[in-house]
């Protein structure tokens, strides 16, 4: 893995580190003992150029817009695969043999319960509470639930913690909702598929049969594909973060669930649906491009482009598709999906856009399809928790298992004041 060595001259003094190659993707200078040897620190704020720990988990290739999970690109998982398929891969490394998938299907539907007493934990919440409030409430309670899940040392136990998170969030996201409009809880029906299931549990109701819409839910599988990991985003880094403190994996799941509510995060997609929504008629599109383009102007399209991909998002490709088929399928008429379809025409065939290689990302897309299922954008980061839970107890088990792993430890270049006398209150 070590290929050479980078040398770097500080204050006259020369210091070699080793270059480390992995197996694709940039070479990474080991700076480990960089303060040890010169007594000063890195600087690279919101970490850029920092490789934070080694993973095996996901690849992604920016400028080239490819992303990898376990070898496999983004593209083929979402077309061939399932959910389930890949969150087996996520955790176990390959993708399952028939008899292993059944196994592992199984042992999640068995998991989809969640404890009676949470129900009780809902209505501390007001009913206009955010889902995202009521998710990280109830995921970080979950360790008062399930204390034989809890030792971290124990791979057995974490085994079962991360089986239990992936089966019972849908269930958890399904009750937020269910708890804001009002209507009663569903139990989980293991008949169903994991997608399925939820799509029951959040728009059943107990007097009537529900019968899920195949391209609905495959459409949202898909989106649970793409969203399940994506490298040492935020919210991932939040979770190794907390991990590496010893933290119980429901608390560092919870950790991760607060990150992602940021807008920057995965509140993303619900930005672009108001976006769309402000926007309103397709005549006013090229108003909004215009405005865009003034770098005077506070107003961003929000959708386009992404801190990584520097070429088109190749999960945004896979949902273009998509947006086409539950449209089509739902018979669905809406002034906003005018919007996004005409603006996208707009975007991928513009200088302007083209040049600063600001296309499409999911985000502007997987809005439009939870939109038209019928979900409203305050459940939008919740159904991206709901599937980056995989990634994050994938990535979780990988950090607990890294015997080179050390509690997380940021350091800073400090600019405040030097050290000074107190004076006395009645002196001042």
């Amino acid at each position: 893995m070590t290929d050479g060595t980078a040398k770097l001259s500080v204050g006259g003094e020369d210091l070699s580190y080793p270059v480390l190659e992995g197996s694709v993707g940039p070479e990474v200078v080991d700076i480990r003992k960089f303060y040890a040897d010169s007594g000063r620190f890195t600087y690279d704020p919101g970490f850029t150029s920092t490789a934070s720990c080694e993973s095996k988990l996901t690849y992604i290739d920016g400028e080239e817009g490819i992303l990898l999970h376990r070898g496999y690109s983004i593209e083929q998982l979402s077309e061939d695969s399932s959910f389930m398929e890949v969150a087996y891969l996520m955790l176990r490394g390959e993708l399952p043999t028939p008899d292993e998938y059944e196994e592992f299907t199984r042992t999640i539907t068995l998991h989809t319960m969640v404890h009676e007493q949470l129900k009780t934990l809902y209505n501390g919440f007001r009913r206009d509470a955010h889902p995202m409030a009521i998710m990280c409430g109830v995921v970080g309670a979950l360790s008062a639930f399930y204390h034989d899940s809890t030792d971290i040392n124990d791979p057995e136990q974490r085994k079962i913690a991360s089986h239990r998170m992936i089966a019972k969030m849908p269930t958890i996201a399904a009750m937020a909702y269910k708890y804001a409009i009002g209507q009663p809880f569903l139990y989980p029906d293991n008949s169903l598929s994991y997608t399925g299931n939820f799509l029951r549990m959040t728009f059943g109701v107990p007097a009537e049969p529900y019968e899920v819409n195949p391209v609905v839910e495959r459409a949202l599988d898909r989106i649970f594909i793409l969203h399940a990991d994506h490298e040492q985003n935020a919210s991932t880094s939040t979770v190794r973060l907390a991990g590496s403190s010893g933290a119980n994996p429901f608390a560092c799941i919870a950790a991760g669930i607060a990150c992602l509510w940021g807008p920057a995060h995965g509140g993303a997609n619900e930005a672009a649906l108001n976006m769309l929504t402000e926007i309103g008629h397709p005549s006013r599109i090229p108003e909004y491009v215009a405005r865009a383009k003034d770098k005077d102007d506070p107003f961003r399209l929000m959708g386009f482009g992404h801190r990584v991909y520097k070429n088109y998002d190749p999960r945004a490709t896979v949902m273009r598709k998509t947006v086409r088929e539950v449209l089509s399928s739902l018979g669905v008429t809406n002034p906003v999906f005018d919007v996004a379809l005409q603006l996208e025409e707009m975007a991928l065939n513009d200088d302007y856009f083209i040049e600063k290689k600001l296309f499409p990302n999911v985000d502007f897309y997987s809005g439009i399809i939870l939109s038209a299922i019928g979900f409203p954008t305050s459940m939008f980061t919740a159904l991206f928790a709901l599937a980056r839970t995989v990634g994050w107890v994938a990535q979780w088990n990988e950090m607990i298992e890294d015997p080179a792993q050390r509690i997380g430890r940021p350091r800073q270049l400090y600019t405040g004041p030097t050290q000074r006398d107190y004076i006395p209150l009645d002196k001042r």
